[in-house]
């Protein structure tokens, strides 16, 4: 069974982040946002992260943004607030990305953990990705830390 993880990195400090990594064995951080580099959080701006989880805590990083959402698609979810919509929206730009090759190679990879900024994975991307992912493979199954 592989298990795909999810995890945001927002109402969280670094302690309780790497050790939720460190207990569910997490070897790689895929980060799905868009812009790596927010101000959300000082400690997961990019280049400092990838440098922070790899050299800190040997846990790999990598950003694809394939699997994030378009600045137009999420500054309409900002400006409405209809995540159904913007649900239905995502998963539209999912299927027209024709990712399923990259999900592939994804779930080849051990310990995987795909990172957001929400706290919870219910209004977050990285979860309808997750599910993306675990619908390429039927033995995924998907853990949200």
């Amino acid at each position: 069974m592989v298990t795909i993880y999810t995890i945001g990195f927002t109402k969280k400090n670094l302690r309780q982040f790497i050790e939720s990594l460190r207990a569910a064995g997490v070897t790689t951080i895929i980060d799905i946002r868009l812009r790596n580099t927010s101000q959300l959080a000082g400690w997961s701006k990019h280049p400092d992260f990838a440098y922070l989880l790899e050299e800190g805590f040997g846990i790999r990083y990598e950003h694809h943004t394939e699997f994030a959402p378009t600045a137009q698609l999420l500054d309409a979810y900002k400006k409405d607030s209809d995540w159904e919509a913007y649900e239905r929206e995502f998963d539209r730009l999912l299927a027209t990305r024709n990712l399923e090759s990259q999900g592939r190679e994804l779930l080849e990879k051990e310990n995987i953990c795909l990172l957001c900024t929400e706290p919870t994975p219910e209004k977050c991307h990285r979860r309808l990705v997750a599910e993306y992912l675990a619908a390429l493979a039927p033995e995924v199954e998907i853990e949200h830390l």
